[in-house]
């Protein structure tokens, strides 16, 4: 419904010319703005209320004394459905590790957050329709079980700073809300998440309209596409500089892929710039020592390379 009313705007009232650089590029970005922002408002809107039976002390609660293995399925699961993203890494480490989750687990948990959540499913599934966004969440998940796995059989815990282990974080009641109490949080962590991710979607989409208008078929193709054997790891190593969220990044992810980018190479852009950025690792300096940091992230981007292959081996 949103697609008339953009051609409306740029074809008829602007007076731009269909197929010209300008046309294309801002018709991408009013159009994409409209459907990402109505996306957004209503599933956000709809989780949060969801969430809401899942405050912080009760996923420590659900993640402690877990088995090795159920406890990364578990948290991976949670991660999902947890409102905390990578900025949450410290005292949700601080948190996680004094209440007894094990470490493997823990990065699990913050794998998944950030990469695999309600904003990634929906904008994919609207973008790329349901396969592509079930399998994208399917195989983020994948990598934070086994990233998480592979972290916990290392028995990494002694690179841990030491006053993590000092910490005493007390277990706080959890209190029962009412229908209406939830609903209240629901209208209010939506609009506190759009405050706080509105910037980070204009840029993307933004971006994504320029790539779409301007830049050539088969540049990316090119550089980027089925034929270079070291396209995914290339965008993984790119992504892992650069901080967004799913929200910001997805428009881009969408450009990328109608100028020829390969999907398994652009998701993998993707997970690489969710689940591991620049200010993740400096936050996460302050809890970790650089072995286990290097572990982590060198852990993880292979991962997501891996899955970045099996995407354009499959699609």
């Amino acid at each position: 419904m949103f697609k008339p009313f953009a051609d409306y705007l740029v074809f008829d009232l602007f007076g731009l010319t269909p197929g010209s650089h300008l046309g294309d590029a801002l018709n991408f970005f009013i159009y994409d703005t409209l459907k990402i922002f109505f996306l957004l408002t209503v599933i956000i809107f709809v989780v949060a209320i969801i969430r809401s039976w899942f405050p912080p002390e009760r996923t420590k609660r659900i993640l402690s004394h877990k088995r090795e293995y159920v406890g990364n399925i578990m948290a991976a699961l949670l991660g999902v459905v947890t409102p905390f993203c990578s900025c949450s890494a410290v005292p949700l480490f601080i948190g996680f590790v004094e209440s007894g989750v094990p470490l493997g687990v823990t990065f699990s948990f913050l794998i998944s957050s950030p990469m695999v959540n309600e904003v990634a499913l929906i904008m994919l599934w609207g973008m790329f329709g349901w396969k592509i966004a079930l399998l994208y969440i399917g195989t983020g998940l994948l990598v934070a079980i086994v990233s998480g796995a592979v972290i916990g059989r290392l028995k990494m815990e002694r690179y841990v700073q030491d006053y993590v282990w000092e910490m005493q974080v007390g277990n706080a009641e959890i209190a029962e809300q009412s229908w209406p109490e939830r609903f209240a949080y629901g209208k209010e962590y939506t609009m506190g998440l759009l405050k706080k991710i509105w910037p980070y979607v204009v840029v993307g989409i933004g971006i994504g309209g320029f790539i779409h208008g301007y830049v050539p078929q088969d540049f990316l193709a090119r550089w980027a596409g089925r034929d270079n054997p070291f396209a995914v790891p290339v965008a993984v190593a790119l992504g892992v500089p650069l901080y967004s969220n799913a929200a910001g990044v997805i428009p881009i992810v969408q450009a990328l892929t109608a100028k020829g980018m390969a999907m398994g190479t652009v998701l993998a852009f993707m997970m690489a710039v969710t689940a591991l950025s620049l200010p993740e690792a400096i936050i996460l300096k302050n809890v970790l020592k650089n072995r286990l940091l290097a572990v982590f992230f060198g852990t993880v981007a292979v991962a997501i390379t891996m899955v970045g292959y099996l995407f354009n081996a499959i699609l």
